[in-house]
């Protein structure tokens, strides 16, 4: 059995009386799109923030092409490889879209105070190429704050791809999108992704994102992995019609 990308052991952690990982044990192939869905308090972000040093777990590991990365702080673990994308997008909104991207890229080289000399970054051809890549290159030297939600998320992943990782993990990544603009956003955001060569693991609230991006699903419950298959076995689950789909997710 060939080491998977990212691996975690008998996750278990609690919050007072609430499980949020209960002896979770899963593996997570290179390669492949992974979305995890589950109702409000399932433990579906705190997997998330497990797996990025966020939150250490009480007991269990999480291992990163076979390294136990589980005591790293969460710097270090972007490092190895694997970066972090928020619901809300992570972003200096008072710089332009392509000077959050080369502090993103000062960060990479460990760069001291990169506030300070923007523009004598040397990757900025590479950070440009980034902004293409998400469809965002005509604004590129417009401020983040002036730019829509749509923007916003696919300039935040473009930020987390600048750090070189082999794994990305998303939370809500159509959060906030309109309605009209999800589908292209995320066909976008998985294109890139593709291109980059980088595994994605989402959580997703959408089930028709969930249906059309994902390779995989894993089912959030009560803090453990309920099912896990293709979108089209769990989507017509009746356990996820029940307890997901059958009622409103905010």
């Amino acid at each position: 059995m060939t080491t998977p990308l990212l691996e975690t052991r008998n996750l278990t952690i609690r919050f007072g009386g609430v499980i949020a990982a209960n002896d979770v044990s899963m593996r997570i192939e290179a390669g492949r799109n992974l979305a995890i869905i589950g109702p409000n308090g399932a433990g579906k972000t705190t997997f998330l923030n497990i797996c990025t040093g966020w939150i250490k777990p009480r007991e269990g590991q999480v291992l990163f092409e076979g390294l136990d990365i589980t005591p790293l702080p969460p710097r270090k673990i972007v490092a190895r490889g694997v970066a972090r994308a928020f619901q809300i997008p992570q972003l200096f909104t008072e710089h332009t879209a392509l000077e959050n991207l080369l502090i993103a890229a000062a960060a990479r080289e460990g760069l001291r105070n990169p506030l300070q000399n923007l523009h004598q970054i040397r990757q900025r051809d590479e950070m440009m190429h980034l902004l293409e890549m998400v469809n965002c290159a005509d604004v590129a030297h417009r401020v983040v704050v002036e730019l829509s939600e749509g923007q916003r998320k696919l300039i935040d992943i473009a930020v987390a791809l600048a750090l070189k990782p082999r794994l990305l993990l998303m939370d809500e990544p159509t959060s906030g999108v309109a309605s009209s603009q999800k589908h292209e956003v995320m066909e976008i955001l998985v294109g890139a992704l593709a291109q980059a060569g980088v595994t994605s693991v989402f959580v997703e609230h959408d089930m028709g994102i969930v249906s059309r991006h994902a390779d995989e699903v894993a089912v959030w419950n009560t803090g453990r992995v309920q099912l896990r298959g293709t979108p089209a076995e769990i989507l017509e689950h009746p356990d996820v019609i029940r307890d997901v789909i059958g009622e409103e997710i905010a």
